[in-house]
């Protein structure tokens, strides 16, 4: 029984006083395993107010409200696996310099817009969240960190614009796509604002230096949206790639590779805290995050970390 059904079973005579107090002990105890388990896990502390959890980073210091229907949001897969993408994180990290300017496309709940915001003060973060719901997590946790610095857009990017329907399983927030991507038949579809990059960047004026872009297989069709804004700019791109989800959009992570390298880009993935160079992917790239560097504009970051 959980908490509310011991109490229940108490206050309707089913159970007496002792009994209730030690099948309540048994429950509350986990507490006291909770305190434990964080200690090898990069979550420092778990804060239970009225009808909210929040975990918070142990190193940085940063807040996550937390969904208790996500299975998958950042806090929680601290707690499963220790860390969340640390590996690839620490040499994102290692790129970026205090007063960029960045594109979290695919921002979810803000689990790198926050960090981006906490490691770099100087830093101007611009969120795209095209899922209501999410959107909002977002929003409540850029205020309980008091992230002024990073600027949320509750729309998502693509090769076109208007909207676009997005299957979302709040079981996983971070796994919201344009197509079905599990094919539970669980998913809901949610109509979405879409724009392309390119027409953002026109109508806005934004400088962009580094694009994290995390949309579940549609990555190929955001940076066509925004050919002219990589050819002019020439911002350091991570982006995730997966040869399962893009099959789902009917292209092979390779047509990013080639799309990049014509307008000068590289791609390298991250090994042993170094970057390495990937001409093409083949069943073989275990990686999920690549890091794509200009050849000329990035050329020192290149040298420095290669």
């Amino acid at each position: 029984m959980n908490l509310f059904e011991v109490q229940a079973a108490f206050r309707s005579n089913i159970i007496n006083k002792q009994q209730y107090i030690e099948a309540m002990h048994r429950l509350h105890s986990q507490l006291f395993e909770y305190a434990e388990f964080l200690k090898g896990t990069e979550i420092g502390q778990i804060d239970i107010l009225d009808g909210q959890v929040i975990m918070e980073t142990r190193k940085t210091g940063i807040k996550i409200l937390c969904d208790k229907t996500d299975q998958r949001i950042a806090p929680i897969e601290i707690l499963n696996f220790g860390a969340y993408e640390k590996a690839d994180s620490t040499l994102l990290f290692r790129l970026l310099e205090d007063h960029m300017s960045i594109f979290d496309i695919g921002a979810n709940i803000g689990w790198y817009s926050l960090n981006f915001a906490k490691a770099f003060p100087g830093t101007t973060i611009y969120a795209f969240e095209p899922i209501p719901a999410t959107f909002a997590q977002l929003q409540a946790n850029i205020t309980l960190n008091q992230a002024t610095s990073v600027r949320p857009h509750n729309f998502g990017f693509s090769d076109r614009e208007g909207l676009l329907t997005f299957y979302f399983d709040p079981r996983g927030s971070g796994g919201a796509s344009a197509v079905d991507l599990q094919g539970s038949g669980v998913a809901w579809k949610v109509e979405c604002a879409v724009q392309r990059l390119d027409s953002f960047v026109a109508r806005t004026g934004v400088h962009v230096d580094l694009i994290k872009c995390d949309v579940e297989g549609a990555e190929l069709m955001v940076l066509n949206g925004g050919a002219e804004t990589l050819r002019q700019l020439k911002p350091i791109v991570f982006t995730e790639m997966l040869r399962k989800w893009a099959a789902k959009f009917n292209y092979h992570p390779n047509q990013i590779i080639e799309f990049m390298a014509g307008l000068g880009y590289r791609c390298f993935v991250g090994r042993e805290g170094r970057l390495t160079e990937l001409k093409a992917m083949d069943e073989n790239t275990s990686e999920t995050n690549f890091f794509f560097l200009h050849g000329a504009a990035h050329a020192s970051k290149i040298v420095a970390l290669t």
